[in-house]
């Protein structure tokens, strides 16, 4: 790759912008909807069924997108704009449609569209822009700032988004308690600030040059320009099963999908958790959030050096721990019969924060690699499939913990617009808030077990894609036992079948399917003594 000198401009710029991502994802999980039930008149089944139409639309759209921005490159805009970064530039006027979601007292098909159009939107853009930094960089370490600039920003983005709503709530409490205006100006200023770090993404980013693509990208590229609309299609189909072929990819998802979905159960019910448990207002609700987010972004400065010193999978169970004891410890608070003892909600919130930010920030740094392990196993670069795959797992993941917590809210008695609810519905939150939690990240916390990638890894496996992309093919000449091991582990399967010698993605769909990976005589890699094979 053509080395660029990357300064903290360009890390700063590329991390704001997941103010879209993390900032109106935090808005969306933490208050949407509690703002459906209490202010739009909509039933807790009403609000999830709009969920549920955004999910079969993800289904479509979120992998279409990913193999679109893959494939973009050979058409004049693509050319033009960049195959990436024509759509960060088409979002820019876009993100205001994140506002129409949040005025009160329409219809239930304003909801949805509304839901719907700025999915759409969401989409179009983080995929693309997920792609950018293994487009600028191969190295670990560079990989592993541009990361830690954009989960820290994006721990900013959701300070913001738990603390706006409860001051805007606050200022604007004499014209009513808890007034839902407060929502719309603060979705306002997030399509606002959206708006310009998108701007900011667009002139400090860049995407690989052509001329750093292998042999083998560049005979994909030719071969897409011949298909036929019901070829691209099965194309399209074979690729995003591929992805899960990728058995880094699989753990991969597991761990995020864990951490993620343990987040999403656990915003679905925090405010009801404050409001109808502890009985206390929706500022409260606000600030505790806060204090979160703040630990959050703590969290994740402390993470950028702890990944590389540990590595992703131990710092990521490290991080799991602290959340689930935070989420056991606020039912604990109730049942002890402490519910307005503030200095320690205040406390197990700043623990939860410390927890949640590093669950936040190593997922989305491991998968800034997960591309390099795909090019030694295909030979070529797919960031686009493995980020149209990742946005919409994040938003089904979302959106199904919602649906399934609002479901339950309801079946357990819950009834929209009242101040107090039955004592079933207080216990139904707390099983949602404690237990539901942690069921989510014990999950996450076996699968990192089996997670081999890290510095030292990354960095023969690195050495090993440079060999190849060189020479066009495997190069086993000089190849050292320990670097075998490595880059067979990582791959999951024998070397003889890396770099395209698989039917691993579409490209290579008429070659014989690679041979199941067996053990070496016992081989201990020189760079990690820890790492073992993986069966």
């Amino acid at each position: 790759m053509r080395s660029r000198k990357i300064g903290l401009g360009h890390y700063l710029a590329y991390g704001s912008g997941d103010f879209l991502g993390a900032g109106t994802t935090a808005l969306t999980a933490a208050w949407l909807l509690y703002f459906y039930t209490t202010f739009c008149g909509l039933t807790p089944i009403q609000a999830t069924l709009i969920f549920a139409a955004a999910r079969v639309l993800d289904a479509v759209v979120s992998p279409l997108m990913g193999f679109l921005t893959d494939n973009f490159g050979s058409t004049w805009l693509g050319k033009r704009f960049g195959r990436r970064k024509f759509f960060i530039l088409l979002g820019i006027p876009c993100v205001f449609s994140y506002s129409l979601m949040w005025v009160s007292d329409m219809s239930f098909w304003w909801y949805l569209c509304t839901y719907l159009l700025f999915d759409i939107v969401y989409t179009m853009i983080l995929v693309p822009y997920e792609t950018l930094v293994p487009e600028m960089t191969d190295d670990f370490k560079q990989k592993t700032r541009f990361s830690g600039a954009r989960i820290g920003l994006a721990q900013l983005s959701a300070i913001l988004a738990a603390f706006l709503p409860g001051i805007l709530l606050g200022m604007l409490g004499m014209l009513g308690k808890d007034n839902p205006l407060s929502f719309f100006y603060a979705s306002l200023v997030f399509s606002v600030i959206c708006a310009l770090v998108l701007t900011l993404v667009w002139c400090f980013t860049w995407e690989r040059h052509p001329d750093d693509f292998s042999a083998e990208s560049r005979r994909a590229e030719q071969e897409k320009q011949q298909l036929t609309l019901m070829q691209n299609l099965k194309r399209l189909y074979v690729e995003l099963a591929s992805t899960l072929r990728i058995r880094i990819f699989r753990q991969h998802l597991g761990m995020y999908l864990g951490g993620y979905i343990a987040q999403d159960v656990f915003n679905a019910v925090f405010t009801w958790y404050v409001v109808f448990v502890l009985m206390q207002s929706a500022q409260v609700a606000s600030s505790l959030m806060g204090t979160m987010a703040v630990l959050q972004f703590i969290a994740v400065m402390a993470m950028i050096p702890l990944c590389i010193r540990m590595g992703p999978a131990p710092a990521y169970r490290l991080v799991a721990i602290l959340f689930g004891f935070a989420a056991l410890s606020y039912a604990g608070l109730w049942y002890a019969g402490m519910n307005d003892n503030m200095s320690l909600l205040l406390v197990i919130s700043a623990v939860a924060g410390l927890g949640r930010g590093g669950i936040n920030y190593v997922p989305w740094n491991t998968y800034t690699y997960i591309a390099d392990v795909d090019e030694v196993i295909t030979g070529q670069r797919r960031e686009g499939i493995f980020a149209g795959i990742m946005t919409l797992t994040r938003k089904a993941s979302q959106a199904g913990a919602v649906m399934l917590v609002g479901i339950v809210l309801q079946l357990s008695g819950f009834v929209s617009g009242q101040a107090t609810q039955v004592p079933g519905v207080s216990h139904t939150i707390l099983a949602i808030l404690s237990v539901g939690t942690v069921v989510v990240l014990a999950c996450g916390f076996i699968v990192s077990l089996r997670f081999k990638l890290n510095l030292q890894t990354h960095t023969v496996l690195r050495q090993e894609t440079l060999r190849m992309r060189e020479a066009g093919r495997i190069v086993p000449e000089n190849i050292t036992p320990e670097a075998r091991d490595i880059v067979e582990t990582l791959a999951g399967m024998p070397y003889e079948n890396l770099w395209g010698n698989n039917n691993i993605g579409f490209l290579n769909r008429n070659k014989p399917a690679p041979a199941k990976l067996t053990a070496h005589p016992a081989v201990t890699p020189s760079l990690n003594p820890t790492l073992k094979r993986q069966e």
